[in-house]
């Protein structure tokens, strides 16, 4: 495999707005059935507990545009995009989002009939296309084609390149991944999905002798050390640990749980954990819009290290945002053992469903 450390070392490119006519967020959840006409709060699944399994998570903007979008109007998305401008995680985080609903590609092909030369469009088709191939519906081929249409009708936007990673994470080799990060990482050094996807997919290569020592660790504390000292890529190592875990669990090679394996209780995992949380003290984002994955990954990772009252705290800022990841790597309900491991840290009864952590 390709060393790691130079594809981390890579430059920004120089910044510009995407092109065309209009100008300038597990792991984007699949939602197969129909949105509702007029509810601008589409979640994934709801639950009498109030916890909700929304991949939009708290972006009520891009909740509404995603349902006027299910009802074939184009421009309350094109506005949001619009606004989102260069910010390159929330449009990504944004596209991947209203791409990932059944309607996305045939809308995407309507805007694009009404504005030819709309990069906007184009980049919603493509993610469309990318999350139709993944789920068998779609020739990759093509959906790597719309992406390189995307790409070259805006040369610095990451996202047409999130598509092909999202891709490659689950049909390319190792070479295909790292060149399509590679040419992310170009265009925003600290793209927060493109990471986890990258990391998601190094977790899963074999390990080396030692428990603690594996090329996913390495790369993600390398990623967050070079990272600005306010990017949440501080967390990385912590997403890195439970991609691991869930290998390994799922290989049988590791209980589910990873508390009962000490998974979280080695030296290297609680320095790790350590400076994971001392970073989301100091430096806390409530602007960043996959924000809740992170502190899902470290609710998760604190509760299954015994840190009980600080993952209270965590479990505050939460609120109702749950993440299938970290969450659905142990159990089959994502919220049940949300509620459960939030439950305890809390010192609150958890409320009773099927299931259960």
């Amino acid at each position: 495999m390709t060393s790691l450390p130079p594809l981390l070392g890579a430059r920004r490119a120089p910044a510009e707005r995407p092109g065309g006519t209009t100008p300038h967020d597990p792991e984007a959840l699949d939602d197969t059935s129909g949105e509702a006409p007029g509810d601008v709060r589409e979640g994934i699944a709801d639950n009498a507990a109030g916890d909700v399994l929304d991949d939009a998570l708290d972006d009520t903007e891009l909740r509404a545009a995603r349902s006027a979008l299910a009802q074939g109007r184009h421009q309350a998305a094109r506005s949001l995009l619009l606004r989102t401008g260069d910010d390159w995680d929330r449009r990504g985080h944004r596209l991947t989002v209203l791409a990932a609903r059944p309607h996305a590609a045939a809308r995407a092909r309507q805007w694009s009939a009404a504005e030819p030369e709309s990069a906007d469009a184009a980049a919603l088709y493509a993610l469309a296309q990318v999350r139709r191939a993944l789920h068998g519906e779609e020739d990759p081929d093509l959906a790597r084609a719309a992406c390189a249409t995307a790409a070259a009708r805006a040369p610095a936007d990451p996202t047409p390149w999130l598509g092909l990673l999202q891709l490659a994470r689950d049909l390319g080799t190792d070479q295909e991944v790292l060149g399509v990060f590679a040419e992310v990482r170009h265009r925003h050094p600290e793209h927060h999905h493109a990471h986890h996807l990258l990391v998601a997919r190094l977790a899963e290569r074999p390990a080396g002798r030692r428990p603690e020592s594996h090329e996913v660790y390495d790369l993600a504390e390398l990623a967050a050390a070079r990272a600005p000292a306010d990017s949440p890529l501080a967390v990385l190592p912590v997403v890195a640990y439970a991609e691991r875990h869930r290998v390994l669990a799922a290989a049988g090679l590791a209980p589910a749980d990873p508390a009962a394996g000490g998974h979280w209780t080695g030296p290297r995992a609680r320095r790790m954990l350590r400076a994971a949380f001392d970073w989301w003290l100091e430096w806390e984002h409530d602007d960043h819009p996959r924000r809740h994955l992170d502190l899902n990954h470290l609710a998760f990772a604190l509760c299954r290290a015994g840190r009980h009252a600080e993952a209270a705290a965590l479990f505050r800022r939460i609120g109702e945002h749950v993440t299938p990841a970290p969450w659905s790597y142990t159990h089959d309900d994502p919220p049940a053992a949300f509620r459960a491991a939030r439950a305890r840290a809390l010192g609150e009864e958890c409320p009773t469903r099927s299931g259960g952590e």
